[in-house]
């Protein structure tokens, strides 16, 4: 295990219980994660990528084992504890945006600012200049309807980096669009990263994408194995 890393998994497991019988999606996973770099967790569907990636984000709890983001264990969090500390430290981004139909771009973004008990004017400040550092200064103002596909995904990048997190944790981020937007999706996240010095994991099918990661880790029969990004 490294020194201070900002997700560490030590024994990780997830089972369900199906018509009495036990599947065990994840069995003992351990890995770290440092600050500043990119991974990807790549596997066939149904492998379990997304439940891992919601274990990482305190979003499930593993059925055995332990995930700690910058030192803190998840599972010793009550709820509210665990909704604060997510809002500090984790940003989220999806295949499909999620974003607040009825809101700006500006409101999209200023939107976990201000859970964070940021001011309103802090708040718009911020979230101006991410959307503006995204390409977007132009469409503060526009609602996700009046915005073309990659334009609502660099809108949920922005606001995955809103409150400055640790990490932000990705799946499929440009499985829904088209393959040269997807690209330049894929190299602003890039020049992010490597600008901000914030981590990323991202969950993705294309190996393409995940060879333009640090690291790449493949989910086999619930096991992670680690591969060489150069030779994905």
């Amino acid at each position: 295990m490294i020194a201070n890393p900002i997700i560490e998994v030590s024994g990780v497991s997830r089972h369900y219980t199906q018509a009495n019988t036990q599947l065990e999606v994840l069995s003992k996973l351990n890995f770290c994660l440092q600050k500043g770099e990119k991974v990807a967790i790549v596997g066939v569907s149904g492998s379990g990528k997304t439940t891992l990636l919601n274990l990482l984000g305190g979003l499930d709890d593993p059925s055995d084992g332990t995930i700690a983001l910058n030192g803190q264990s998840w599972s010793s969090l009550q709820a509210s504890e665990r909704a604060s500390w997510r809002n500090q430290h984790v940003g989220f981004v999806y295949q499909f945006h999620h974003l607040l139909g009825e809101f700006s771009a500006l409101e999209n973004v200023a939107l976990p600012l201000l859970i964070g008990s940021c001011s309103a004017a802090e708040a718009r400040a911020k979230a101006s200049e991410l959307l503006q550092r995204v390409g977007l200064g132009e469409r503060l103002h526009h609602q996700p309807a009046e915005l073309s596909g990659g334009e609502r995904q660099r809108v949920a990048v922005a606001r995955a980096l809103a409150t400055s997190p640790s990490v932000v944790l990705m799946d499929e981020p440009t499985g829904n669009l088209d393959p040269q937007t997807a690209a330049s999706t894929l190299d602003l996240l890039i020049e992010l990263n490597h600008t901000l010095k914030v981590s990323f994991v991202l969950v993705t099918h294309d190996r393409s994408i995940a060879a333009k990661m640090d690291r790449v880790l493949t989910l086999i029969n619930g096991s992670l194995v680690e591969l060489d990004a150069a030779s994905v």
